[in-house]
C-alpha cells in the first residue's frame, strides 16, 4: 500500500496513453477564470452573507490567500509532472499508492460534488430570470432537492419562501448537456468556455460599475455581526466559517493542472494559468463583495429566538419566508442580481442573471473535466476499471468515464441544495491542499536535484502555511460537511482494498514505456524485482 510510483514511471506512461496537447497560456488562464468564478461569487455570496455580513469581504481575503500559497505548491508539481491526475499523480510520486488512492478518492468530493453545487446554482439564476423577466412560475416541487439531515430529509425551501421542492430538474438538464459537450472535444470544450468567460467578466464589471457609485457607509455597520468564529455552540459561522465555506468560489483554480497532459510548453503555461487566474478572479471578488455591501447591506436573518441561523437550514428557510426579509440579500438565490434589482436596474440584473445563466455553464464544464482526468489516470495506474481509461477514437476523449461522472453530477445536483454541496465539495478540496503542500516539501527532500521548471519561492514558509491554512479552514467548516470526508474516505479505503490494491500497475510490476519511443525494448518488460508476474501482456509493452 506504501509503494510509490516513480515521477519517471508517470511520465512513461502519460506518453504511452497520452492525450492530445493543445493548450496554450491564455486558454489555461481562461480556463482557470472559467472554473472559478462561478456559483461562489454569483450564488454563495448570500450564503457567506448569513455567515459574517459585510464581514464576509474578510472572508474573501482568507480564503484567497489559502489558495494563493497552495497555487504555488502546485505550480512547482505540475510543472515538474506535467500530466493528468492533479493531487492524486503527486501524492503517488511521494507518499505512496494508499495516499494517493485516498487524495483521488477525496477528489470525487472537490469536482463531481462542486458540479453538482454549480448545477444547482445555474438552477436558481434559470428560475429567478423565467420569473422575473418571462413571467413564468416554474412547479416549486420541480426547482430544488430536499434538505437533507442526519435524520433523513425534509421538502427544501430554499428556492422559494413558499414552496417545497423534491428534485431540481433544470440541474439535471444543464449538468447533462455539459457532459455531452466534453464527451465531443477539448478544444471544442476550451473554444466554449471561452466565450463564456468573456461574458461572465463583462456581467461581473458592469455590477463593479453600477454598485460602486450608490455604496452607502452605514451598510458596513455592523461589520461582523456574528464575530470572527460565530456565536456560542454554533458551528461553520462567522468571518472564519464563511471563508470556510466561501472557499468554494476559489475552488477550480487547480483544476488547470489537470489540463498539464493536454498543455503545450506545460512546463511554463500550467503556472500561468494557474496564478493568472487566481490573481484576476481575487481582484473580481473584492470589487462585486464590496459593491454588493455597500449597495443594499447584507446583515443575516435570525431565528424565530433572535438565534444565528444557519444558510440553507430549516429554520433559515423560515426566517426567509417573513415579509420583512423578503428583500434580504442573504435570502436571495441570485445574489448579484437581486442586488441590481433593488438599486433600480431591473433590465440590467434581469441580463446579469441570463449570463450567470449562460456563463455557469462553464463552472459545471471545468469541474466535470477535472473529474474525468482524475478517473482517466487512476484507471490507467490500474487502480480503477480499464474501461475509465478507454479514449474514443473519433474525440479523443475518455468518453466512458466522462458519461458517468456526468451523470453522477447530475444525480447530485437534483436532489441536493447548494449550500450543502459547496461545503462537502470544501472538504475534499481542503485535504487534497493539504496533500499537495506537504508533497511539494517532501519531493524537495527525496529528490533535491530534479530539474523544477518552477520553484515554489521560500517553500518552507509558503508550504506549511498552505497546509495549516487548509487545516484551519477545514476545522471551521459545518460539523456534518466534516464527517463526510472521513465516512466517504472509509467507503474509498474498502473499494481500494477489494479492487486497487490487487489491480495496481506498480504492484502487478508492469512498467509504462512509450509504445513508440525508439528505445523502447522489443519484447515484455519485466517486472520490477520482486513484484509479481503479470498477466497482461498487451499492458506490458
Amino acid at each position: 500500500m506504501w509503494r510509490v510510483k516513480s515521477l519517471d514511471a508517470i511520465l512513461a506512461t502519460a506518453e504511452k496513453k497520452s492525450l492530445h496537447r493543445s493548450l496554450g497560456p491564455l486558454q489555461l488562464t481562461l480556463l482557470g477564470i472559467g472554473a472559478i468564478i462561478g456559483t461562489g461569487i454569483f450564488v454563495l455570496t448570500a450564503a457567506a452573507s448569513q455567515k459574517a455580513g459585510p464581514g464576509m469581504m474578510y472572508s474573501f481575503v482568507i480564503a484567497g490567500a489559502v489558495c494563493a500559497v497552495a497555487a504555488l505548491c502546485y505550480s512547482e508539481l505540475a510543472a515538474m509532472a506535467p500530466v493528468s491526475g492533479s493531487a492524486y499523480t503527486y501524492t503517488y510520486a511521494v507518499m505512496g499508492e494508499l495516499l494517493a488512492w485516498m487524495v483521488g478518492w477525496a477528489l470525487i468530493l472537490e469536482y463531481a460534488v462542486a458540479a453538482s453545487a454549480v448545477s444547482v446554482g445555474w438552477s436558481g439564476y434559470f428560475m429567478g430570470l423565467l420569473e422575473s423577466a418571462l413571467g413564468f412560475d416554474w412547479p416549486d416541487m420541480l426547482s430544488a432537492g430536499p434538505v437533507w439531515t442526519l435524520n433523513g430529509f425534509v421538502p427544501s425551501a430554499s428556492f422559494t419562501a413558499d414552496g417545497a421542492g423534491y428534485i431540481n430538474v433544470p440541474a439535471i438538464i444543464v449538468a447533462m448537456a455539459v457532459t455531452l459537450l466534453l464527451m465531443r472535444g477539448t478544444t471544442e470544450s476550451a473554444r466554449v468556455n471561452a466565450i463564456l468567460v468573456v461574458i461572465k467578466v463583462a456581467a461581473l464589471t458592469a455590477f463593479i460599475a453600477l454598485t460602486i457609485p450608490v455604496i452607502n457607509t452605514g451598510n458596513f455597520t455592523p461589520f461582523a455581526p456574528n464575530g470572527w468564529f460565530g456565536p456560542e455552540g454554533t458551528t461553520g459561522m462567522g468571518i472564519v466559517g464563511a471563508a470556510a465555506s466561501i472557499f468554494f468560489a476559489y475552488v477550480g483554480f487547480d483544476a488547470v493542472s489537470t489540463a498539464a497532459e493536454e498543455t503545450k510548453n506545460p512546463q511554463r503555461n500550467v503556472p500561468i494559468g494557474l496564478i493568472g487566474s487566481l490573481a484576476i478572479c481575487t481582484i473580481f471578488y473584492l470589487l462585486v463583495a464590496v459593491g454588493a455591501v455597500g449597495a443594499i447591506g447584507a446583515q443575516p436573518v435570525v431565528g424565530a429566538d433572535g438565534s444565528a441561523v444557519q444558510p440553507g437550514s430549516a429554520a433559515f428557510a423560515a426566517a426567509c419566508a417573513l415579509a420583512q426579509n423578503a428583500d434580504q440579500l442573504v435570502c436571495s438565490n441570485e445574489a448579484l442580481a437581486h442586488v441590481l434589482r433593488e438599486i433600480n436596474f431591473p433590465a440590467v440584473g434581469n441580463a446579469l442573471g441570463t449570463a450567470a445563466m449562460v456563463a455557469l455553464p462553464s463552472v459545471i464544464l471545468m469541474m466535470i473535466y477535472g473529474q474525468t482526468r482524475i478517473f482517466f489516470v487512476m484507471a490507467r495506474d490500474g487502480l480503477l476499471p480499464e474501461a475509465f481509461s478507454r479514449v474514443h477514437p473519433k474525440w479523443k476523449t475518455p468518453h466512458i468515464v466522462t458519461l458517468f461522472t456526468g451523470m453522477a453530477v447530475a444525480t447530485a445536483g437534483a436532489l441536493f441544495p447548494v449550500g450543502q454541496l459547496a461545503d462537502i465539495s470544501n472538504s475534499g478540496t481542503l485535504f487534497a491542499f493539504f496533500m499537495v503542500s506537504i508533497a511539494v516539501l517532501m519531493l524537495r527532500v527525496k529528490d533535491p536535484n530534479r530539474h523544477r521548471p518552477f520553484r515554489t519561492p521560500l517553500v518552507w514558509i509558503m508550504a506549511p502555511l498552505s497546509a495549516a491554512g487548509c487545516a484551519f479552514l477545514f476545522w471551521n467548516l459545518p460539523h456534518d460537511a466534516k464527517m463526510v470526508l472521513p465516512i466517504w474516505g472509509g467507503i474509498g479505503l474498502v473499494v481500494y482494498l477489494l479492487y486497487g490494491i490487487r489491480k495496481s500497475h506498480v504492484g502487478r510490476g508492469i512498467v509504462d514505456v512509450p509504445e513508440l519511443h525508439p528505445d523502447a525494448p522489443p519484447g515484455p518488460v519485466p517486472p520490477m524485482p520482486g513484484a509479481p508476474s503479470p498477466t497482461d501482456d498487451h499492458d506490458k509493452r
